[in-house]
């Protein structure tokens, strides 16, 4: 990755009577601007997002999208939709005045990165998109029902340790009735088996960091709520809408990275949005999972950012 760097600033942006947003710019003022969506949802950027991008080149602009991260109230579902992060994002680009910019997504953050270029193509200026997932029904079955429990079955037990087995056969409304009651015992036990879930499957061999990362009760608490929150509701999302509307982005330079061996965000769904957006590059990684910081995905990533930045340049 590239070095360590500190933000040039940081903001706190209201984005309605609720919710207010941690924004920060690093990498060269006059640099190509780039907004980082984090996954999730509910997940929060990270200090190392930043080294994704060559500080000489590009204005890298990071938040957390709402109820998570630095961003306030904390774990907050009311006004926490799909078409309100888009929205956030428009917000963030006319405050920063900001003509175009480069978007860079992964998992949640590449759905929420296509959606938002669906909506307004004209002001990406390129699309970087990792470990696709497109919301479908069945891509959560897959993961919270019946798929990867399959895969990761040791893990999967703890997983419905918090659930009595008479509702194992709906696990994502299991879940939400806890992460959205009044037992706040409950509420976090839920919230780090849902999370711990997710970090012990994100990476191809297992990660301590990954692992501890999702463990930590204030990031397990915004992932599990926002997250289950999300998948009750469909995300916000019309059927099939992102494959319906790839079409919106045929003038846009795209990247799109996937690992082979994707547990959380299986290969097929990469694999359509590539068949419907045949414009973009698809670069397949053959040695890693899920996790933008396992090897094979971070060596993509970096080489799409470059590779982004000699193009507009």
């Amino acid at each position: 990755m590239f070095p360590d760097i500190h933000p040039n600033e940081t903001f706190r942006i209201k984005v309605d009577h609720l919710h207010e947003l941690y924004v920060e710019e690093s990498g060269n003022p006059g640099g190509i601007p780039v907004v980082f969506l984090h996954g999730g949802p509910g997940a929060g950027t990270e200090h190392y997002h930043r080294r994704l991008f060559n500080p000489e080149k590009y204005r890298i602009i990071l938040f957390d999208q709402r109820g998570c991260g630095q961003s306030t109230p904390h774990a907050e579902l009311e006004g926490n939709t799909t078409q309100a992060l888009v929205d956030d994002i428009e917000i963030i680009r006319q405050y920063l005045s900001i003509e175009q910019w480069v978007v860079f997504g992964g998992s949640w953050g590449s759905t929420l990165g296509l959606v938002y270029a669906q909506t307004y193509p004209s002001r990406v200026m390129g699309l970087i998109v990792r470990g696709i997932f497109m919301c479908r029904p069945k891509e959560i079955e897959w993961f919270y029902q019946s798929g990867a429990s399959r895969i990761f079955t040791d893990y999967w037990q703890d997983f419905l340790a918090p659930i009595p087995q008479n509702e194992h056969h709906d696990l994502v409304n299991a879940y939400y009735k806890r992460l959205t009651g009044d037992d706040e015992v409950a509420q976090m036990a839920c919230a780090r088996a849902w999370s711990i879930w997710e970090g012990r499957t994100a990476t191809l061999l297992s990660s301590k960091r990954v692992v501890q990362h999702f463990s930590d009760p204030f990031t397990a608490l915004s992932v599990a709520r926002i997250e289950c929150h999300y998948f009750m509701n469909n995300s916000f999302l019309e059927p099939e809408q992102i494959l319906r509307n790839t079409h919106r982005l045929i003038d846009i330079p795209g990247i799109i990275v996937q690992g082979r061996y994707d547990v959380i965000c299986p290969f097929e769904s990469a694999w359509e949005l590539h068949q419907a957006w045949p414009q973009a590059e698809f670069c397949i990684v053959d040695d890693a999972g899920h996790a933008a910081s396992d090897k094979g995905i971070l060596e993509a990533l970096i080489h799409a950012t470059e590779k982004l930045a000699k193009q507009l340049e």
